[in-house]
Order: C-alpha cells, then sequence, then structure tokens
C-alpha cells in the first residue's frame, strides 16, 4: 500500500516592485510643487513675506505680552507699527525719486560734457588708433588682385525735386479727464497694494496661532519624541527670529551710514540710496555692488569732476568689507547655517521662481527651509541638501579618509573636532565608530588586504599625532544666538564632563600604578582591535597610569607563558567585536585568571549594542571583573582601581556579580 505524496503549501511570493517608481514619484511631486510655486506666485508669495515678517516681530508681541497686555492688542499694535514704517519708507522712496526725476534734465547736460571731453582725449583717440592698426596689418596680408578691387560705387540715389518733400503732420492727444488721470495712477499701485493687504491679514493670522500652527507642523510631519520635537522647534522659532531681527537691524544700520555719507558727500537723495543699500543687503554677494553702482553713477552725472564718484564708491568699499567681516560675523557667528553653494543656488532658484522679490527673500526663505529640515525628520533631505553640516558623519569622514590612506587629512578633521570636545570624546564618538565601519566591513570580507593595512597605517599614525593633545574639555562656543542649533538627536541629554574634570583623577595615583605595564591593555583577535587598545593605552597614561600593549598572539595558548606579568596591577581587552558566541573570550579570560589570579580584569566591548553588555548571566559567565562600552568608563575605572575607590565600592556590592556599565550595577559617573 503505498502512502499518498503530499507536497507543502508554497508560500505566497509577492510580485516584484519596479525598482524606479519611487524615484519617478519623487520626480512627479517635485515638478508639480515647482509648478505650483511658479504659477500660484500670487497666492504663496503673500503667504512667505507674511511668515518671515512673523519671525521679525514675534519678540516685539512678546514682549508687549509681558508688559501684561493681551494676545489681540500686542499683535495689532506690531502690525500696525510695521506696517506704519513701510509705508513712510514707500513714502520717502516715492518723494525722493520725483525730486530725483526732476533734474534729470540737468544730470543729462553734465554727461554731455563728460562725454566730450573724453573724446577729445586719449580715450577719443583710440578708435582712430586701432583704425590705423588695423590698416597697418590689411597692407602686411597679401590678398588676391580681385580681393583688392574697391566694389564699384553704387548709384546715387536720385534727388527728390524741391517741394515735393513730405508735409510735417502733428498729433494732439485731448487733455485726460480725471478718471483717467486716476486710472493711470492707481492702476499701477493696485496690485502692489493687494498684496500688502493679504501679506498683513495672514500676518495678523499668524501671530495669533503661532503655537496652534507649530502643533499641526508637528503633528503633520510626526514625531517619535513629542516633547524635545516641541522644544526643538520652539528654540528654532526662535533662534530665526533673533537672526532675522538681527540683519534686519544690521542691514538698516548699513543703509544709515550710507544715507549720511552719501550726504556728506552731496550725492542727491541719500535717503532713497540709504534704503535701497539696505534692501540689497539681502541679496547675497552681488547685492552691494548692485547698491553701490547706481549712487556712483549718479555722482559721475552731478559732479563735473571725478571726485564725487570715488569718493562715494570708497564710502561702500570701505562700508561694506567693515560690516561683512568685521561686524556680522561678531554679532552672529561665522556661519548661518547655510552652504556657500546653497545661498548662490537659492537666489537663482527663487528669483526665477518669484522675480525680484524671490531674489530679496531667497537667504531667510532657505534659512527657514533648513531648520525644517535639521528639526522634522521627514525633511531632513532639506538639511543635506542645504545646509553648512558636512554631508557624512565624523564618523563616516575617518573612515573614508583611512580607507584613501590620508593621515595629514585625519588629523586635520581630528584638530577640528577637538576644539569642541575633549580627545577621550573624540576616540569615543569618532575614532571608534570609524574603527567599527572598518571592523564591519573586514568581516563581510569587503576590505582588501592592502586596504586593512591602509586603514591600521592611519589610525597609527593619528593615535601618534595626537599624543600630545591634552584630554580636557574645551570651551563650548555654541551660544544661542548662533540662527541653526544641532538638532535633537545630536544633542546629549547628559553633559559628560572631561575624565580631568570628573573627582577621581583629584586622587593621586601610587608610585606602582605608574610603572610601565601597570595596566596591561591587550587586543582582541580582530585586526583592528590593537589600535583600540592604542588609544586605551594613550589615554590611561594621560591620567598617570603607566601601560603597555600587547596583541593577542602574546596572551595565546602558545604565548601566554612567556607573558612579562611584572608590574601588571590590571588588565584591559579591548574588542571591537565579538561576534554571538564569545566561547575564545571566555578561555581568554580563564588563561588570564590562571597566570594571573589576583589582578582585575576589564573587558571593554566597544559596540554598545553588544548582546553581553546587557545580559547579567553571560557576564558571569565569562569571568571578567567589569565590562564597559566606551573609553571614558574604561579610564575612569582604572583611576578608580589605582586609588583603591573602586576597592571600597566592590566591598559594597555583591561578589559575585561583576560590574557593568550597562547593567543594573552601573558605574556612578559624575554628572
Amino acid at each position: 500500500m503505498s502512502i499518498p505524496s503530499s507536497t507543502p503549501p508554497q508560500a505566497e511570493v509577492p510580485p516584484p516592485s519596479v525598482p524606479g517608481i519611487s524615484g519617478l514619484m519623487t520626480l512627479i511631486v517635485g515638478i508639480v510643487v515647482l509648478a505650483a510655486l511658479y504659477i500660484g506666485k500670487d497666492v504663496f508669495l503673500p503667504i512667505v513675506l507674511a511668515i518671515l515678517l512673523a519671525f521679525v516681530l514675534a519678540p516685539f508681541v512678546e514682549i508687549m505680552r509681558r508688559w501684561h497686555l493681551g494676545r489681540i492688542p500686542s499683535v495689532i499694535i506690531a502690525v500696525l507699527v510695521a506696517l506704519g514704517i513701510i509705508l513712510s519708507l514707500g513714502g520717502i522712496i516715492g518723494f525722493q525719486l520725483a525730486g530725483l526725476a526732476s533734474d534729470i534734465p540737468r544730470y543729462q547736460f553734465t554727461i554731455k560734457e563728460k562725454v566730450g571731453s573724453l573724446r577729445e582725449g586719449s580715450i577719443g583717440r583710440l578708435p582712430a588708433l586701432l583704425k590705423n592698426m588695423g590698416r597697418e596689418l590689411d597692407r602686411a596680408v597679401q590678398e588676391k588682385p580681385e580681393e583688392k578691387q574697391a566694389a564699384p560705387a553704387s548709384p546715387a540715389a536720385p534727388q527728390e525735386a524741391e517741394g515735393t518733400g513730405p508735409l510735417p503732420v502733428e498729433v494732439h492727444q485731448p487733455e485726460p479727464t480725471p478718471v483717467e488721470l486716476a486710472r493711470n495712477f492707481l492702476l499701477p499701485l493696485l496690485q502692489p497694494l493687494a498684496t500688502m493687504g493679504i501679506v498683513f491679514v495672514v500676518l495678523v493670522f499668524i501671530l495669533l496661532q503661532r503655537e496652534d500652527l507649530r502643533d499641526r507642523m508637528i503633528r503633520l510631519f510626526g514625531s517619535s519624541d513629542l516633547h524635545r520635537t516641541t522644544i526643538a522647534m520652539d528654540d528654532a522659532a526662535r533662534r530665526l527670529s533673533r537672526y532675522f531681527l538681527i540683519q534686519l537691524g544690521l542691514n538698516t544700520a548699513f543703509g544709515v551710514f550710507v544715507a549720511i555719507g552719501l550726504w556728506i558727500i552731496g550725492v542727491p537723495s541719500p535717503l532713497l540710496w540709504g534704503v535701497f543699500a539696505t534692501l540689497m543687503r539681502f541679496v547675497p554677494y552681488i547685492g552691494s555692488f548692485i547698491a553701490a553702482a547706481f549712487p556712483i553713477m549718479l555722482a559721475a552725472a552731478v559732479d563735473p569732476g571725478w571726485s564725487m564718484a570715488l569718493m562715494t564708491a570708497a564710502l561702500f568699499l570701505i562700508g561694506e568689507p567693515l560690516m561683512g567681516h568685521g561686524i556680522e560675523p561678531v554679532v552672529y557667528g561665522q556661519s548661518t547655517g547655510l552652504s556657500p553653494f546653497a545661498v548662490v543656488l537659492s537666489a537663482i532658484f527663487w528669483t526665477w521662481i518669484w522675480g525680484p522679490v524671490g531674489l530679496l527673500i531667497a537667504t531667510p526663505l532657505t534659512l527657514c527651509l533648513v531648520v525644517l529640515g535639521r528639526h522634522v525628520e521627514r525633511l531632513e533631505f532639506l538639511d543635506v541638501l542645504l545646509g553648512d553640516r558636512p554631508a557624512l558623519t565624523p564618523a563616516e569622514n575617518l573612515y573614508q579618509r583611512m580607507l584613501a590612506g590620508d593621515p595629514d587629512e585625519a588629523l586635520e578633521s581630528a584638530e577640528v573636532l577637538l576644539r569642541e570636545r575633549s580627545l577621550t570624546s573624540y576616540y569615543d564618538e569618532v575614532a571608534l565608530k570609524g574603527l567599527q565601519l572598518a571592523a564591519n566591513d573586514a568581516g563581510r570580507g569587503v576590505l582588501t588586504v592592502h586596504q586593512l593595512e591602509r586603514v591600521k597605517d592611519v589610525v597609527g599614525a593619528l593615535i601618534l599625532d595626537l599624543d600630545s593633545h591634552d584630554d580636557a574639555e574645551p570651551e563650548r562656543k555654541e551660544t544661542e544666538d548662533e540662527p541653526v542649533a544641532s538638532p535633537v538627536s545630536e544633542k546629549p541629554a547628559i553633559k559628560e564632563p572631561a575624565i580631568a574634570q570628573t573627582p577621581p583623577v583629584a586622587a593621586p595615583i601610587p608610585e606602582d600604578w605608574q610603572a610601565p605595564g601597570a595596566v596591561l591593555c591587550i587586543a582582541g583577535r580582530g585586526p583592528l582591535d590593537e589600535a583600540a587598545a592604542a588609544m586605551l593605552s594613550q589615554l590611561a597614561t594621560k591620567h598617570g597610569l603607566g601601560t603597555r600593549v600587547v596583541p593577542y598572539e602574546a596572551v595565546s595558548r602558545a604565548g601566554i607563558a612567556t607573558l612579562d606579568t611584572a608590574n601588571v596591577r590590571m588588565i584591559c581587552l579591548s574588542y571591537l567585536e565579538i561576534g554571538g558566541t564569545p566561547a575564545h573570550l571566555r578561555y581568554l579570560l580563564r588563561r588570564l585568571k590562571n597566570r594571573m589570579p589576583d589582578v582585575p580584569i576589564l573587558v571593554g566591548l566597544w559596540p554598545a549594542d553588544d548582546a553581553v553588555l546587557s545580559n547579567q548571566s553571560r557576564q558571569a559567565s565569562l569571568g571578567a571583573d567589569y565590562y564597559v562600552s566606551s573609553l571614558r568608563e574604561a579610564v575612569i575605572l582604572c583611576v578608580k582601581s589605582a586609588t583603591g575607590e573602586e576597592k571600597e565600592h566592590a566591598d559594597k556590592a555583591a561578589p559575585s556579580q561583576p560590574q557593568s556599565a550597562m547593567g543594573p550595577e552601573r558605574l556612578p559617573l559624575p554628572a
């Protein structure tokens, strides 16, 4: 009797996905957004202007609310003040333009005289000189006879008979009626006035519902940590308000400086050019040149000589570098959060989309987008494309330099980072993470032998070059005045001070712990574990401990018998990765315990998410005394063991439980 065979049910295979569908959808969305911005200029431009004005007026509203004025009166007063300033500036510009237009005939006469004097001078003789040079060149070139013959003169046009010329005709337009005059005057102003009205209406509602709009934006884009994201968005709005207000104040001060200088020089309409210079300073890179061109040309038209034009040029040549390179960096820092390429690209883009107004608001608007990208996860691509932060993390950049075999650039990057952090923090946050990237690639078989040797050489040279650097916490330079803060994900909840600032280091180190080899730093069996052990050795040496680095071969079954154990007071093992079943670590610890039974052993597992660090039973089975996940914790434990403080702590703890930086018996680090 045969048993019928049954085939197991096959799993359903999902249909193959189209690889380019995501990119195609992104392209379609981008095209739709560009079309909407271009076509909907009359709708989006007033909204954007209102948002930028809201950032400027928000501090004034908060000040008036502190004076116990209600939200609505504070908003109305701030908007009316802004409207009055804008209308006053518009009136000043109108009167100045009217006065300038009435003097145009006189300026034309001065310009004609200057052009005539230039023609009589050396510049006027320049065309004749060039013509003579051309003739000499033609004579030197041999041409064919038929090419040298002059073309026959065209027959003269027949002379018109006297008295048969056309009669002059004059056309007189009728005098315009009052309705036509009003239409000709009001129609050009209708669209700007309507846009201004929309701007201020939207501005009022934005100022009245700021918190509600912020909450809706957070809900729209989502957040995994609502509390911290809300704080970050409030902080970003406050920084942007302060930055825009400071920028407006500096540009206004520059305009006042230009207006006073032009008034002293004698250039007509100085208030007009002061307002124009204020507006043009919002245009990146070329705004000041545009602001200087018109007053210089006007000065050349007013003055029969050239002294007024030269003094006007000198005014801008002195004022702009003083403001741009002297005052502005001191007031709001060296960086605005935008890359130079993003500034130029945004100016071109917004000018194409929204014309001259887009050029004026390009930099503030792009800065708002960068802030959104830095604090909203779904818009992070805006920060990557437009922000001034490096595209790669410091650890990724270091790993890239290792692969390229460039120790000089790796050292240069390290020195920049060490201005803001201690050497311990740099090793923990950058160097070890870069080594982990290299170790992961080596474990996957991606790195060749030559590339692995490059990585070893670069990290060895880096450790050697940083040996002269002190392990001290530098002074923090980031201030609240910077327009773009670091994202929430990059700010640690608790700032850990440098090891040199912790109480354990204040105690004197015993002499036997200062002897060479007192702390034996043993490398794991990974290809890059010896580099991590060298970092730990260097840091321990800087804090008064005697150290020695030995490779994994020195503690293998064949080599541990000949290991020099003199002066050893503590053993530190360094592992970038140990794998899922660390049997070799257990046997290594057993060999070390048999060789040096009274010496405490510390295991440094630099991947903080390793399973051993969160499993107390596995730690007990391995047999080490301490487990840490950072170089900082390892050095502090070594110093505490040297000064006897760790022994007192161990006597109070359970004797069967090892100390772990990740378990319930966490080492109390100073906050």
